[in-house]
């Protein structure tokens, strides 16, 4: 069919894709940015974060973290073998990556152990809603949204800036040699892992995406993409100011502390 997207170029080239996307790309590279230029990543890769917001920081990303693989195992309920190209992209990407996933909750956990954190205090968190909010979009995008909506909010959206953050952090050494030398290496295999390869995750779902839509999609089904997109990094954002919060101002007040970024979710 003429509509059909096949890729051609190289597969992190913005230019080898639909241009609907790539107009999705630039109208919510704003919203990413809010999150992978927070300041509480820069504060983390001087090793100038407190001890209580990397503490709120762990804890607040645990959920989301323990439950990716799920969310992945519920987009590939969707799909049936040979249906579609883009299906069987997704479904090759979704089982190999589940996989991948089940490890990273192992590796947040050794993290959180460097700031006096075990698991029981990881699952028993309470108090924590802003930072939760994250997991609670992935579940809702992840069963009641159509594959490729979903894989924009999660895979693409997500796991890119989880990349690109990752990568900020591991820009020095500052973070890493602030940690006891005997931990350093399990504590931050998570950071590590997530900055050497991330970088082609979002792209293989972005192809996933565009190959699922075609080069024309209904307007409908593009403003559900970007969407989601900008749910996604206004999730993490709400996120990353409850962090800052606990960093600055030793309290939080919630509905204050949140009220741009709310507006941030409302007008998505």
């Amino acid at each position: 069919m003429a509509h059909e997207f096949r890729r051609v170029g190289e597969l992190k080239d913005i230019a080898s894709y639909p241009l609907w996307l790539q107009q999705v790309v630039r109208e919510t590279r704003r919203d990413k940015l809010r999150v992978v230029g927070h300041e509480v990543y820069a504060l983390m890769r001087d090793a100038r974060l407190s001890k209580a917001a990397m503490q709120r920081f762990l804890i607040g990303g645990w959920s989301t973290i323990e439950q990716f693989p799920q969310f992945m195992a519920m987009n590939l309920e969707k799909v049936r073998y040979g249906k579609s190209p883009g299906e069987d992209l997704a479904r090759r990407y979704l089982i190999h990556n589940i996989r991948v996933e089940q490890k990273h909750a192992d590796h947040w956990l050794e993290w959180a152990r460097t700031v006096d954190l075990d698991l029981e205090t990881l699952d028993a968190a309470e108090g924590l809603e802003s930072m939760q909010a994250l997991a609670h979009w992935c579940w809702y995008v992840c069963s009641r949204e159509s594959l490729a909506v979903a894989v924009a909010a999660t895979n693409y959206a997500i796991e890119g800036a989880a990349g690109e953050w990752s990568c900020l952090v591991c820009s020095r050494s500052t973070y890493f040699e602030s940690l006891p030398e005997d931990v350093r290496a399990p504590a931050t295999r998570w950071l590590r892992l997530h900055a050497e390869y991330d970088d082609t995750h979002p792209w293989e779902a972005l192809e996933i995406v565009a190959t699922i839509l075609g080069h024309e999609p209904p307007q409908v089904e593009i403003d559900a993409i970007r969407t989601a997109i900008r749910r996604s990094y206004a999730y993490m954002q709400l996120a990353l100011d409850h962090v800052a919060a606990a960093m600055f101002h030793g309290t939080f007040d919630e509905t204050a502390s949140n009220s741009s970024t709310l507006g941030i979710l409302d007008a998505a």
